[in-house]
């Protein structure tokens, strides 16, 4: 049988994100063409793609006809109409992440895309980084036992406020919406959504007009999971720590992908992913390292391929986004008020949402075993 035609992707924006992590995912994903650019820098897309089309109206190329596939990786406030008018014109949809600015936008592109019966998915790369890989394999082994105490970090040391959108006053902007994605949904993979948020945000650095230090708490029964980003951690800071009823599980170092993009690599070249910083458990009377799997986030566009082919499952559906963006909202609001806020989701999302995490989880684990 001869190979499927590949499927032409339209990218609409060439930023940080769309340079850094979408062009060269996608062009590093068998069966993905990139095919159209949305960006008002023809110059700069052409030095880098001088085989792809270049658009300069965002919304013509969301509807552009050599594309099946639009991916958005623009400023937050426009990931809600360039996803509709994709989804109009008959497109599969990836929104870079936050997904949408609140719950209501969050759910009404969920809507949408159910009726127009397209894939609408959100980019959520750090599912296949490698220390988050390696924590999800033991927290799901039970090696750890009861999980009680969850930490994740994303601590950088950048003490001059930078002249870019996620920095400056609008709209989804800060760390929270910057970050916060990330930190959450790996959470949210890990436990389901939680009971209530509580949350801290500050303005710590010179210049600073958004939040660019975060501190927020997922009340679960019995556990409790840390989310924490700054701008102001020189010395760094462990990127995840785990404390259970069988032992203790510190991940030190963070996944090397995102500094293999900005060096040139291209994914899937050796040493790509590759993770030499091991997984240090500590047990009542012994201590183990225990080897990081390499990460590789071309698993997602991998997986977003082949869910649109009909031979697996999206990535990260709309039931999913909508459960993050609940919790993402949640923590804005403890900030706000002082006190834990309980996610605004209905019995039903919350059951969806943990339903998927779940079934997925005992996937994982059946193909595990079958190894």
């Amino acid at each position: 049988m001869s190979e499927p035609a590949p499927l032409r992707v339209a990218l609409i924006g060439y930023g940080f994100a769309g340079k850094t992590f979408h062009a060269p995912l996608i062009a590093a994903t068998p069966g993905l063409e990139l095919a159209v650019v949305g960006s008002s820098d023809a110059a700069k897309v052409g030095a880098d793609l001088p085989a792809v089309a270049v658009v300069a109206d965002p919304l013509q190329a969301a509807t552009d006809a050599r594309a099946e596939l639009v991916v958005i990786a623009t400023p937050n406030h426009s990931h809600a109409p360039l996803a509709r008018a994709a989804m109009a014109a008959g497109k599969h949809v990836v929104v870079d992440k936050p997904f949408t600015l609140d719950l209501t936008e969050a759910r009404e592109l969920a809507a949408l895309a159910q009726r127009h019966d397209r894939l609408l998915s959100v980019f959520q790369n750090r599912r296949w980084d490698s220390d988050y890989l390696g924590i999800k394999q033991a927290v799901e082994s039970g090696r750890l036992g009861a999980i009680a105490h969850f930490e994740s970090h994303i601590d950088r040391f950048r003490p001059q406020v930078r002249e870019r959108w996620r920095e400056q006053a609008g709209p989804g902007t800060g760390v929270w919406w910057d970050l916060g994605p990330h930190l959450a949904d790996q959470a949210l993979q890990l436990f389901g959504p939680p009971e209530r948020v509580f949350a801290s945000l500050a303005l710590q650095r010179e210049g600073a007009v958004v939040a660019d230090w975060a501190h927020v708490v997922l009340e679960y029964p019995r556990l409790r999971a840390i989310l924490h980003a700054g701008m102001l951690a020189a010395g760094g800071s462990p990127r995840f720590l785990v404390h259970g009823s069988s032992g203790s599980l510190l991940k030190a170092h963070a996944d090397r992908q995102e500094a293999q993009l900005l060096a040139g690599l291209t994914p899937g070249a050796p040493g790509w992913g590759e993770d030499p910083d091991p997984l240090q458990w500590f047990g009542p009377a012994r201590a183990e390292h225990w080897p990081t799997p390499a990460g590789d986030q071309r698993g997602y566009y991998a997986a977003v391929r082949d869910a649109i082919r009909g031979q697996g499952l999206n990535p990260v559906p709309p039931e999913q986004a909508v459960a993050l963006m609940a919790v993402l909202e949640a923590a804005a609001e403890s900030a706000a008020q002082g006190r834990a806020i309980a996610p605004d989701l209905s019995e039903a999302e919350r059951a969806a949402a943990d339903e998927m995490r779940l079934w997925r989880a005992e996937l994982r684990a059946s193909s595990l075993a079958q190894r």
